[in-house]
């Protein structure tokens, strides 16, 4: 959890490692939303007269209400609001920086579909800082709204600046023509990050999600030249990240072996993330990824100071690998806003997380899905041409040895663990061995402890994981894990 972690009094609403998240209209209902709208203008964009913001929402049927009530309270304190409707996340990072505005998204991202929250975007598209996190966070505890004082959904829906106009969600709509321009615009620099080359020839798997990117991406990399099979693309409103997309890439690697295709991709239901399998339906993960992009990029000299940013997530044969071919990892905490900040320090350009969150800084502001498939496939076709096949094993680094990893997630109210529980997991960790990394951390996106297990051997990694889920649970008092 982000120590500028902020909490909407009386709720149990959290900023974690990307915005707010939690259970819609329960956590984060109308009146949260309302209050986030006028905290964010007022934190971010105070004194600015000109106050515009870019405003988007994945497919959760619950995003309409949410997004009324966000866009009401922007409006409130004096904000114009652009509606771009269903955007991918990257889409209206994208549209912020074009149009010189702040953004926000409503969305939970990889979570289920009865969860929402809201990511925001500083002026320009860029990802929050520390401080302006924070300071949106002291901008909700000081409207200070108690279940006694707090408007109603429903008085809400009925203020003038709450008035829905002719877009999905509300406020001034992005007009037609602008719309297309901020999608045409975003759709040539994907063609411009590979230098206008063309995926001609290409058979992909696009796995949408059911979620902001199912419409765009499939069409998107036709438009490319690709032959395209759509999975996942028919949102309904519950079926975003249903048994698809990047947390389930099972039914993505069937598929490209079933149709005999080159690659798969699949996007989280917000599109900043992708997960890839190859020809032989095997996974790429965003480890891998950043491996063949790394690799790639330094032998075409485009890899600045050849440096690779990643989290502590990464596994360490992605470090290994990378230090054989000389190139140095930068490790950062987790979230794609922490290596986004090391990236812009280090004057770095390609850095990421395991998750499958991959950033090319110089071309965009955040981790984008698609851009990563387009780069990805791009490889893929590049290295067709040379007559080299390819697959995972041949593709991204003999030298990279995964370690055996091990994820839980133990059911946990946000906040650190007590005192008594971290001394335990602390213990452990420190008789483990030299070999062996541990990682014990209050989830920022859901409510859950995470713990990570690299071990030499698969079973000593299960063991400790075992150990370390028991000693959590019995602090926690939770049931199980997920």
């Amino acid at each position: 959890m982000s120590a500028h972690a902020g909490r909407l009094a009386n709720s149990h609403v959290f900023f974690g490692t990307d915005g707010v998240r939690g259970r819609a209209f329960d956590e984060i209902d109308e009146v949260v939303a309302h209050a986030l709208g006028r905290a964010a203008n007022r934190a971010l964009l105070a004194g600015n007269e000109a106050a515009r913001w870019s405003v988007g929402r994945d497919t959760r049927e619950s995003g309409p209400a949410l997004a009324r009530a966000l866009v009401a309270g922007l409006r409130a304190t004096g904000a114009e609001v652009i509606d771009l409707g269903i955007a991918p996340t990257p889409v209206v990072a994208f549209a912020a920086q074009r149009l010189d505005t702040a953004g926000a998204v409503v969305s939970a991202s990889h979570n289920p579909w009865h969860d929402n929250g809201v990511k925001l975007f500083a002026a320009g598209g860029t990802k929050l800082s520390d401080a302006e996190q924070a300071a949106v966070a002291q901008c909700l505890d000081e409207l200070r709204l108690t279940h006694g004082d707090r408007p109603s959904a429903a008085e809400i829906a009925r203020r003038p600046d709450a008035a829905p106009a002719a877009g999905a969600v509300g406020a001034q709509a992005a007009s037609p023509n602008e719309l297309d321009r901020v999608l045409d615009a975003y759709e040539h620099s994907l063609h411009a990050a590979v230098d206008g080359r063309t995926l001609d020839g290409l058979h992909l798997v696009v796995d949408g999600a059911n979620g902001a990117s199912a419409s765009l991406a499939p069409a998107a990399l036709q438009r490319l030249g690709a032959q395209v099979t759509a999975l996942f693309c028919e949102p309904d409103g519950r079926n975003i990240n249903d048994g698809c997309g990047s947390v389930n890439p099972g039914t993505l690697g069937a598929a490209v072996l079933d149709v005999g295709a080159d690659l798969g991709v699949a996007f989280d239901g917000d599109g900043d993330r992708m997960i890839a399998v190859d020809c032989e339906g095997q996974v790429i993960d965003g480890d891998r990824q950043m491996a063949l992009f790394a690799v790639d990029m330094a032998e075409r000299d485009l890899l600045a100071g050849d440096t690779l940013v990643a989290t502590v997530m990464s596994n360490m044969g992605l470090r290994r690998a990378m230090s054989e071919a000389g190139i140095e990892v930068v490790t950062t905490a987790v979230g794609d806003r922490a290596v986004l900040e090391a990236l812009e320090a280090g004057g770095h350009c390609l850095g990421g997380e395991q998750s499958g969150h991959v950033v090319f800084r110089h071309e965009a502001t955040t981790g984008d899905g698609l851009r990563s498939a387009v780069h990805l496939a791009d490889l893929v076709a590049r290295r067709a041409a040379g007559d080299s096949a390819f697959t995972s094993a041949e593709l991204s680094l003999q030298a990279m040895q995964v370690a055996p990893q091990v994820l839980r997630n133990v059911p946990a109210d946000p906040g650190p663990l007590a005192d008594a529980t971290q001394r335990a997991v602390d213990d452990i960790a420190a008789g483990a061995g030299p070999d062996v990394r541990v990682l014990v951390r209050a989830s920022g996106t859901e409510p859950v402890i995470r713990i990570m297990v690299e071990a030499p051997t698969e079973r000593e990694a299960m063991d400790l994981s075992d150990r370390l889920t028991d000693v959590i649970v019995e602090g926690v008092g939770a049931a199980g894990t997920a």
